[in-house]
């Protein structure tokens, strides 16, 4: 049947429950002269009868018994398209699939999983590593949510703030350097360094700062893990440029100690993203309000710590 007489199975659904016209014209609130002509359409179309008539009454010709069984059962899964859908997380069966740091897969998804064990038992979670080159490809991959950190978010993505810091520089704590009031710029530059490459860029616009003044750092280990930075520095006279509230926390963890850049730059600002074509999916909505509040709210999250000015994140 073209879509355009899609229509008229209404018209008679109720034309062979009632076998009558003036009362399908009263439950349809049309005219007699609406549902006769609707009528002779659907006998075109089925090039079959339809109504005979005998006496004062229509009967049913076996073409439109065998469409009676059938009118039920196709209309209503068709009116079912347009209700509302209804999310019961502790229903949902689905696949939940973020993108971040180890750092956040490492303290901030326990809290996650255990909030979904508790509300959707039957959800399951894989996380992957995230790299900002997968922004351009973002709307193929199988990843509903990504938590990085940007300036501002990317065009063509939707997105919700996490929070906001400062860079500092961590070393450890029986560093050279680890007695000094504050850090100098020239101490900063003559060590060497490593770098977390892992979940987004943390620290290139250190090295965009430094050669707006014509200087530069030698930075001489790259790894994806902040765990293995974090060692390795442990380990020797390296320096390491993070997130201040990465380096609080890890302080509780590592014989480490930090100091502000000893250059301006750029406060860190946190987002949770995704696609557009997730925007209206009832269960990432109800995702997303869980991770904004878990990452929000988590003691290692960027919320913990209050910026250089002296404003409350939140």
């Amino acid at each position: 049947m073209k879509s355009h007489n899609l229509n008229l199975l209404r018209t008679l659904q109720v034309l062979l429950e009632e076998c009558h016209v003036s009362r399908t014209a009263e439950r349809l609130h049309i005219t007699q002269s609406a549902v006769s002509r609707q009528l002779t359409q659907l006998r075109e179309v089925f090039n079959d009868t339809l109504l005979i008539r005998e006496g004062n009454r229509l009967l049913l010709t076996p073409r439109a018994e065998a469409l009676k069984l059938k009118l039920g059962s196709l209309l209503a899964e068709c009116n079912s398209l347009f209700e509302p859908v209804t999310f019961q997380p502790e229903q949902w069966q689905g696949k939940v699939v973020l993108s971040s740091s180890d750092y956040v897969a490492q303290y901030i998804l326990p809290e996650v999983v255990e909030h979904l064990r508790e509300h959707a038992p039957l959800v399951s979670v894989a996380y992957q590593l995230w790299s900002p080159k997968q922004f351009e490809q973002l709307a193929d991959l199988d990843i509903q949510f990504v938590s990085t950190m940007l300036s501002a978010i990317p065009d063509g993505l939707c997105g919700e703030p996490i929070g906001a810091d400062y860079p500092v520089c961590v070393m450890r704590s029986d560093h050279p350097l680890a007695t000094a009031d504050t850090l100098q710029l020239n101490d900063f530059l003559s060590y060497d360094h490593a770098s977390v490459t892992g979940g987004g860029d943390k620290d290139s616009f250190v090295d965009r700062c430094l050669a707006e003044k014509g200087l530069s750092r030698r930075v001489k280990l790259s790894v994806p893990f902040f765990t293995s930075a974090l060692n390795t520095i442990c380990r020797s006279d390296m320096l390491l440029v993070i997130p201040e509230h990465i380096a609080v926390n890890m302080m509780q963890l590592f014989p480490i100690t930090y100091f502000p850049l000893p250059i301006s730059v750029p406060e860190h600002k946190y987002w949770l993203l995704w696609h557009p074509k997730y925007n209206n999916e009832p269960s990432h909505q109800w995702m997303r309000s869980l991770l904004l509040t878990t990452m929000r709210s988590s003691m290692y999250s960027m919320p913990m710590i209050n910026s250089h000015e002296g404003d409350e994140l939140f």
